[in-house]
């Protein structure tokens, strides 16, 4: 099929026998010359992942509390994986540089970073590839903003010197050199900015489950599998709650138009998601997937003639940016504007803000909702298609969920509706129920 880049997340790196899958995974498709990996996640219930170890470590110090113990938790993970494997790594070199950093007050981001970077020198030599470190390959500027066309050259460069490689996800560097982690979902962000580098012709991100399902299957009886999707609707879903693959990184091999495919490590032989830049849109299927999240505030602004009066979005958008609050949503009619927030965005300043929109917008009065859910409804075949509103609202309305919001974008790719925060596993259940047979 061509170069792929491989990530494997946490559960797939988590001890040796699950590298050991790795391993196979790679050997079974030499196209698979570069892999990123994650550190060591959870190996059952219960369990810590070395990230959160790595935090606590540098937490203890802070607080002149022993980390001792911590730390050789640490370690012994590690070491367990090299004896496992009968790998040569010099282990104990790299654990004296990181015990001596924590105690000269190394950032957080340094220390977070150890579980990848470590992950990814015994990955290498198991796999017997080189051994690429992203700090001074994926960079930053000196605010901590990445560097996307600076990144991708100097990756590029430097992987054309390397048939196979290893590298650690998570992190790059500042001007300076110092260490720079990525806020969130590091590791498939990462991923991403090394297939595009190398130009690949897939990025396979391989995780603990077989793709995306349609739904929550914690909500959803055995969901039906997702075998394909487009960007668009990637970001609709994983924006509203699905959490198989973060947003955020969707972008680097979108603008390289390359193909995500999302895989199972522990059952290979499963073809998973297909992610592409291309709609695909199947005769018989009009909803891709659903997904939404609990706790949001929906503020109702009214005002006679609101619609006469210039400026009104534009003060109530300012007001928000003054408290750092991010509006979701913006549903509107001729006298009224629905502002949906997260509600631990807004913490004990509710009433605050309250107060600033009516000391500035002056409205006849203003009604608040609090335990909102916001689902949606997502996919590239329902535009267009007649009655899928009617059919949606419907179920709502047979499994007796009030609806106290409406959105739908002007794509017709999406229709969100917002409900009590009690009515939120059977609404999805009811969507799901109309339209999936």
């Amino acid at each position: 099929m061509g170069l792929k880049v491989a990530k494997f997340g946490g559960s797939s790196v988590a001890d040796g026998i699950q590298l050991a899958k790795t391993k196979q995974i790679v050997e079974a498709d030499k196209d698979r010359r570069y892999v990123v990996v994650s550190a060591p996640g959870k190996r059952y219930d219960g369990d810590s992942k070395i990230t959160d170890l790595l935090y606590l470590c540098r937490t203890h110090i802070e607080h002149n509390l022993p980390y001792e113990q911590v730390f050789q938790v640490i370690c012994d993970r590690y070491m367990a994986i090299k004896v496992n494997l009968g790998l040569k790594v010099d282990l104990q070199k790299e654990f004296d540089v990181m015990e001596k950093n924590l105690k000269e007050g190394a950032t957080a981001d340094y220390i977070a970073s150890r579980g990848e970077y470590l992950n990814a020198l015994l990955a290498a030599e198991y796999f017997g590839y080189d051994f690429v470190d992203t700090a001074g390959l994926i960079v930053f500027d000196a605010k901590g903003r990445f560097l996307e066309d600076e990144t991708n050259k100097r990756l590029g460069e430097e992987l054309k010197k390397h048939k196979n490689a290893v590298l650690p996800g998570f992190y790059g560097s500042y001007p300076d050199g110092t260490i720079k982690t990525f806020s969130r979902g590091g590791s498939d962000i990462t991923g991403a900015i090394v297939a595009r580098a190398v130009k690949a012709d897939v990025y396979e991100n391989w995780t603990d489950v077989s793709g995306f399902l349609m739904a929550d299957p914690r909500i959803v009886n055995n969901p039906k599998p997702i075998d394909s999707l487009s960007y668009k609707e990637l970001r609709e879903l994983s924006y509203m709650g699905a959490s198989v693959l973060h947003e955020d990184a969707i972008y680097p091999a979108r603008v390289a138009d390359i193909p995500i495919n999302i895989r199972n490590t522990n059952i290979p032989e499963d073809a998973g998601t297909m992610i592409t830049a291309e709609e695909i849109v199947p005769e018989d299927q009009i909803i891709t997937g659903i997904a939404g999240s609990k706790g949001f505030i929906v503020i109702g602004i009214y005002k006679n003639n609101m619609n006469a009066e210039r400026g009104v979005l534009r003060r109530i958008l300012g007001i928000l940016d003054d408290y750092g609050v991010l509006a979701h949503h913006l549903p509107s009619g001729i006298d009224t504007v629905s502002v949906v927030i997260e509600g631990d965005s807004i913490s004990d300043r509710l009433s605050e803000l309250l107060e600033d929109i009516k000391g500035n917008i002056k409205p006849d009065y203003i009604d608040v909702s609090e335990n909102i859910s916001l689902i949606a409804t997502v996919g590239c075949g329902m535009a267009s298609r007649r009655g899928v509103s009617a059919k949606l609202f419907t179920a709502l309305a047979e499994a007796g969920v009030n609806i106290r919001m409406i959105d739908q974008g002007s794509s017709e790719m999406n229709i969100i509706v917002g409900v009590e925060n009690a009515d939120f596993e059977a609404s999805i259940r009811a969507i799901y129920g109309a339209f999936v047979k």
